[in-house]
């Protein structure tokens, strides 16, 4: 599959034997009983590695998962809201919205108009910059409030790191404690 004259090439032993004809990598590969594998097709001459392909697709895919897994994934929850809501159903939609921002994921606030509330955008200005203020500790405005059409929006993102990560390591510090201390006999 390799179609070059020559590659630099590095032996079973990760050892650099340098740039050789294919030929002659591809008779240490067999000699070896292992396969030739292009590690670095971009370069000149190609780098070209003796190895076990099986253990190198393997070992390349778990890198990718480990990779995968340790990408932070950021997730936009929302809260929707009227005009009219009240102080005590605000009081929950703040509550979920904490909890939240506490989690690690960024929350929208969208105030939907209906009809002729739409006169007057100052009441739902004041419902957001409340809803924020009761936030501050945990969150900040990421995106100011805006008008969309019939909605008024902003988005708040957590101002600390996620309470899930928080939790895990305060898990761990007082197990490491514990084994540490020595016991009486």
């Amino acid at each position: 599959m390799i179609r070059v004259a020559e590659v630099r090439l590095i032996g079973p032993a990760n050892e650099n034997i340098g740039v050789v004809p294919i030929q002659k990598a591809l008779q240490i590969a067999r000699d070896a009983d292992l396969d030739l594998v292009e590690v670095a097709p971009n370069s000149e001459p190609p780098v070209c590695r003796v190895m076990d392909f099986g253990k190198f697709l393997f070992e390349r895919t778990k890198k990718e998962k480990e990779a995968r897994k340790a990408q932070t994934k950021i997730e936009v929850k929302e809260i929707r809201l009227r005009p009219k809501t009240n102080e005590h159903h605000r009081g929950f939609k703040t509550r979920d919205a904490r909890k939240w921002l506490l989690e690690g994921n960024k929350v929208r606030v969208t105030v939907r108009f209906r009809g002729r509330e739409i006169t007057y955008p100052e009441i739902a200005l004041e419902d957001l910059r409340e809803i924020a203020e009761e936030l501050s500790d945990v969150g900040a405005i990421e995106q100011a409030p805006n008008m969309e059409g019939r909605t008024m929006g902003m988005v708040i993102s957590p101002t600390k790191p996620a309470k899930k990560k928080a939790v895990e390591a305060e898990k761990e510090a007082p197990e490491q404690g514990q084994e540490q201390t020595p016991t009486e006999g």
